[in-house]
């Protein structure tokens, strides 16, 4: 009598599906490498210029960890009195300043130079917003915003961003312009009265070392 040898069977037959948890990691794998993609452009970024630092390369600036100072809640509104979050920038540069809403000489000096430093990045100028946090309840004056058209204006509560923005010894938040990235994290302070060609330089490295924003 004829003995019959049983044939295999490929393993993706429908008689010897993959198994359940085989399929599943396989799933999560490719959701990994998806994952990894997406991320390679800020990590690689932040790669260049956290950790591989030429010993030609000097900052103007002082560099923040910006894992330590996120955006927190500081309580913002629009000029009309709604709800709005500096957080709701996120995606762009944010080069940020501090005055309550008289804006003496020091104040508009600031918001001078945010606006020209903006526009001396050329076609990467659009990577960036302008900010000024407005620290009182008080009226603007309607020359100042026609001015500086443009600036994000938020009004925020002191004590909040006083816990928030560090300052050089011996000055406060108002002497500085910060420079938050894209993902919402301070990364940067300037010093009381910055050279601008010098805070020009530092914006235009940091805009090619990043792939976001």
């Amino acid at each position: 009598m004829d003995q019959k040898i049983p044939t295999s069977q490929p393993l993706s037959s429908p008689a010897n599906p993959p198994a359940p948890d085989k399929q599943r990691q396989s799933g999560r794998w490719k959701l990994f490498a998806v994952i990894a993609v997406c991320a390679a452009p800020m990590l690689a970024s932040y790669f260049t210029y956290y950790v591989i630092k030429p010993q030609s390369r000097t900052n103007y600036g002082t560099l923040i960890d910006p894992s330590a100072y996120p955006i927190p809640e500081l309580g913002s509104t629009a000029l009309d009195g709604t709800a709005e979050s500096l957080a709701s920038y996120k995606g762009k540069w944010l080069m940020v300043q501090v005055a309550g809403s008289a804006c003496l000489k020091a104040c508009q000096d600031k918001l001078f130079e945010m606006r020209q430093l903006r526009l001396m990045q050329g076609k990467e100028m659009e990577r960036i917003e302008r900010v000024w946090l407005i620290t009182d309840a008080q009226p603007l004056e309607t020359m100042v915003m026609r001015e500086y058209d443009g600036t994000k204006l938020l009004r925020v509560k002191p004590e909040l961003l006083k816990a928030w923005l560090p300052a050089e010894e011996g000055t406060s938040a108002a002497d500085h312009i910060y420079l938050i990235d894209p993902l919402g994290h301070l990364m940067m302070r300037f010093p009381k009265d910055a050279d601008p060609n010098k805070v020009k330089k530092d914006l235009s490295k940091l805009l090619r070392a990043s792939a976001i924003g």
